[in-house]
């Protein structure tokens, strides 16, 4: 039988948000009984807004935390994975991974710490956000303390692919403005392939001369694949400046 409007539901078909009744649906529930009120993926919901041709924004939710197993999963997904999903494009990967990156830095804020370069590793896990999704090249630097606790990570420069430019003087400005005596480069290689070019080998030991000049230590170059290519350390892979 049909319902009163005589219209039979699509197949498929799932609740929208606005037919859940008002006292139910997760921004309601939220603004009245506060974020612990909704779970992880009525909160993802409300930053997706909409969802597809295939089902609401609760239902969209759902599948990405069944695709990636995890807010953690999802935090480490890249855009391109991330849009592998139905219903989820760029904006959506974008708002997606802003919101998780907020979520990541509020909870290092809340801890009262920076946290500490003391491998390459750790240098990744820090640039991840930066670099690892960029489509073209991308040279940043990330100044240090003297405990090597991140101060601030900055782009310096941004070119075309396998055509970063960069000047020394964009290079330490702010590390000289700060004060700061030990930096890390690190660029991206939009390719895929991890593997330092004798170009960036070059930028590395010009950009020593620079720091020692200035009495500011370069101690890696850390070379990011885009995706999950991983990562080369020029220092590890015995390069010497």
């Amino acid at each position: 039988m049909t319902g009163e409007t005589g219209r039979q539901p699509r197949p498929g078909y799932g609740v929208r948000i606005r037919e859940i009744d008002a006292s139910r649906r997760p921004r309601e529930r939220l603004a009245r009984d506060g974020t612990s009120s909704l779970s992880d993926h009525e909160l993802l919901a409300l930053i997706l807004r909409s969802g597809s041709s295939q089902g609401s924004a609760l239902e969209l939710a759902q599948a990405l935390l069944a695709k990636f197993a995890s807010l953690r999963g999802l935090s480490d997904a890249t855009i391109d994975e991330l849009t592998t999903v139905h219903g989820v494009g760029l904006a959506k990967a974008a708002e997606i991974k802003a919101a998780l990156e907020l979520a990541r830095r509020l909870q290092i804020e809340a801890a009262g710490e920076r946290p500490a370069i003391e491998s390459p590793a750790d240098a990744a896990r820090v640039l991840a956000g930066h670099l690892n999704d960029a489509s073209d090249e991308r040279l940043v630097v990330v100044l240090l303390d003297t405990r090597h606790r991140v101060l601030r990570v900055r782009q310096v420069a941004q070119g075309a692919v396998n055509a970063v430019n960069a000047r020394m003087a964009d290079l330490f400005q702010e590390a000289v403005r700060i004060g700061c005596t030990a930096l890390l480069l690190a660029h991206n290689h939009p390719s895929g392939d991890p593997t330092p070019s004798p170009q960036d080998v070059a930028l590395t030991r010009r950009a020593a001369e620079a720091g020692n000049l200035l009495g500011i230590k370069v101690l890696d170059h850390i070379v990011v694949a885009r995706g999950a290519g991983g990562f080369v350390s020029l220092r590890e892979s015995g390069h010497e400046w």
